[in-house]
């Protein structure tokens, strides 16, 4: 091949491949902001998760604290 065609090829395709670049740019710019919207989203999970275990706790020490007071009620009959 000669050095006219080897220019000619290089000229064709480096258009295409600067589209195709910012085309992976811009991909990778919205999976980011998809991936910081997720986290997001998980960290608001994990809170709810964290209130929803203390209340949990919360309750089963009052059924707890009931519960010994009965007993202690009974083993005083």
């Amino acid at each position: 091949m000669s050095e006219q065609q080897y220019l000619s090829i290089a000229l064709t395709t480096f258009p295409i491949m600067i589209t195709v670049l910012i085309g992976i740019l811009i991909n990778d710019a919205r999976l980011s902001d998809l991936r910081s919207g997720m986290d997001q989203r998980f960290d608001q999970i994990d809170r709810r998760f964290d209130e929803v275990k203390e209340l949990w706790r919360s309750e089963l020490h009052r059924v707890e604290e009931i519960l010994d007071a009965r007993l202690k009620h009974l083993e005083d009959r």
